[in-house]
């Protein structure tokens, strides 16, 4: 199932309430405390342990695109045997004794079954999902194969080649449209059951979502790049108006001095003249961290890189700036930002918050386009998120005996999962002669045990797996849904990869480039979520009945409902309320597709 984006996200404040985990340097996972973060109007987090930066959304007024605010730091799931937080939690013995319960519940299973039929398992169900094995690791490779087109599509991009707005997002969404159709019309023909099918599709989406989120990312680098360009050569026309290059250098550089000569403290050491020249980071209103120069050799420096720099802005007007070339021209703009001219200041600042679009916040600081290459995006391929960036946060080593445990823990929670389906659910499917409401009350609890197994497989066991495999160290795979008061918050927070996904590329895009109001993004997200959904549905169950799709567009209304002061001071009820409407609603989707 798919997920619903968080749509209180974009809800601004002076001062908002964030928790973070421990920092990471250099991919060492830190082992303190969870801390609290107030956010500051700069995008800047204030912690008792120092001030986080993390990357922001460009807010520029030329910016064509607006990034939501999804950021990458070190965390773990809650069910991890080694988040500290959760070894300390109240609660962690009922972890351990549902897993005791659920294999005690298990053994009985199996003794029951040998006393009655002479055996523990038929294995009809492993049967009938293990035929066309073969075909389907096939299908299924393929599929990933297809992936590394966007490499090659990318460097197009980047190079000048496609320009992405608006040639290469049509070319991108018909390529994928394409994928999707193919793997539709593939699980048709082979006439598989409807666990192959399942799968295969719901792949297929995933794939789909990583390779446009690669590719919308890039593109909208490229967009950034060029525009840096242009304000650059905005720059050097405006340093023309004020009296030339040497003579704005010089005034930024008077006025940076003055600045800094009447707020320097008596601890601050002070340099003479022929020290080395001092290099000060300093950030502006706009969060953009800004290097001051004070020595007269560097300031020459940079005027000969200035005037290098707009000779060659028409020439590089198609291709991206190489990282020595970007560097010189943020050392100039950081000069000219601190110039006395609004304009000139302005478009100093511009440039450098367009450039800081172009390189990670992390340890590696990539720049765009040197992130665009196959083993980079080998590495995206194997880290469990659909949101693309240049750098992720790292941990420092692979942990053969994490690997293990999350391996035992996946057999074993399959076999579970196997048991479960084969001998409470398989046999208790649904009839049209059958009663509506005793078919609910026999599936509810099977399908509620059911769910909650393979949330633990994919989420905790798989994820993280993966995670472990590609050096991934935000782990934050899902929330504390089960303290749900309402359907908004459960699909947030119980799948985070989609959820990120659908708020950064489907509603906040759809935002900014069409200018949607909260209410119709929200819709427009539901419904793409909700026809997803329903296409898995039709083709799992041979069906198109639309019980799915309009099941989730329900939701739209009742969330608008479950804002209400009154329901929302009222967290048990709310919590009550959601897990009956979790208890009903796998049953009645069984009943409703199978039986009708």
């Amino acid at each position: 199932m798919l997920s619903a984006p968080l749509f209180d996200q974009e809800k601004s404040s002076d001062a908002t309430s964030y928790k973070t985990s421990p920092s990471i340097h250099h991919g060492a996972l830190d082992a303190g405390p969870i801390v609290m973060t107030t956010r500051t109007e700069d995008g800047r987090f204030a912690t008792t342990e120092g001030t986080l930066h993390v990357s922001k959304p460009f807010r520029s007024r030329s910016t064509k695109k607006l990034r939501a605010m999804i950021t990458f730091e070190p965390r773990k799931t809650h069910f991890d045997t080694t988040n500290e937080a959760s070894g300390t939690n109240e609660f962690r013995g009922f972890f351990t004794l549902f897993w005791m319960s659920l294999f005690l519940f298990t053994v009985q299973t199996y003794i029951s079954s040998v006393e009655a039929n002479g055996y523990a398992l038929s294995f009809a169900f492993a049967t009938m999902f293990s035929r066309h094995a073969v075909t389907l690791a096939l299908s299924d490779l393929l599929l990933v194969s297809t992936t590394i087109l966007c490499v090659p599509f990318a460097k197009a991009i980047s190079k000048g080649w496609i320009s992405y707005y608006w040639t290469g997002a049509i070319l991108q969404h018909v390529f994928q449209t394409c994928v999707l159709l193919i793997t539709v019309t593939w699980t048709f023909h082979r006439q598989w059951p409807w666990v192959q099918s399942g799968f295969l599709t719901l792949h297929s989406f995933v794939m789909i979502m990583k390779m446009y989120s690669y590719v919308s990312v890039n593109g909208y680098l490229q967009w950034i790049s060029r525009r840096s360009i242009d304000v650059l050569a905005e720059l050097d026309g405006a340093t023309t108006r004020v009296g030339g290059l040497e003579q704005a250098l010089r005034d930024a550089t008077s006025k940076r001095a003055q600045a800094q000569a009447a707020s320097r403290s008596a601890e601050t050491p002070v340099t003479d003249a022929t020290s080395t020249p001092m290099e000060m980071c300093t950030p502006d209103a706009e969060g953009v961290s800004i290097k001051s120069y004070t020595d007269v050799k560097t300031a020459t420096a940079l005027r000969q890189r200035l005037a290098a720099v707009s000779k060659n802005t028409e020439s590089e007007r198609g291709a991206v700036n190489g990282s020595e070339r970007g560097g010189d021209k943020v050392e100039v703009a950081c000069v000219l930002s601190y110039h006395p001219d609004e304009l000139v200041a302005g478009l100093a600042k511009e440039f450098l918050d367009l450039d800081s679009e172009l390189v990670s916040t992390g340890p590696e600081q990539v720049r765009w386009p040197d992130n665009i290459t196959y083993r980079n995006f080998a590495v995206y391929q194997l880290i469990p998120t659909l949101v693309y960036e240049l750098e992720y946060p790292r941990t420092d080593r692979i942990r053969p005996t994490y690997i293990f445990e999350k391996t035992v823990a996946f057999m074993g929670s399959f076999a579970l999962l196997y048991t479960v389906a084969e001998c409470f659910i398989i046999p208790l499917t649904p009839t049209p002669d059958q009663s509506f409401f005793r078919s609910l009350l026999d599936l509810a609890l099977p399908f509620m045990i059911a769910f909650l197994l393979l949330f633990y497989i994919i989420f905790e066991c798989i994820c993280n797996a993966f995670a472990e495999l590609s050096y991934f160290a935000d782990r934050l795979f899902y929330e504390d849904w089960w303290n749900s008061t309402s359907w908004e918050e459960f699909s947030r927070k119980w799948n985070k990869p989609v959820h990120s996904f659908l708020l950064r590329h489907v509603y906040a895009s759809t935002r900014a480039s069409y200018g949607l109001s909260r209410t119709t993004a929200m819709f427009v997200t539901f419904f793409l979520s909700a026809m997803a959904h329903e296409l898995v549905m039709a083709i799992v169950t041979k069906k198109i009945r639309m019980y799915l799709f309009l099941m989730q567009l329900i939701q739209i209304p009742l969330i608008l409902v479950c804002r209400a002061p009154v329901i929302q001071r009222n967290k048990l009820m709310g919590n009550v309320v959601f897990w009956l409407g979790l208890y009903a609603g796998f049953p009645l989707l069984c009943v409703a597709y199978v039986a009708y």
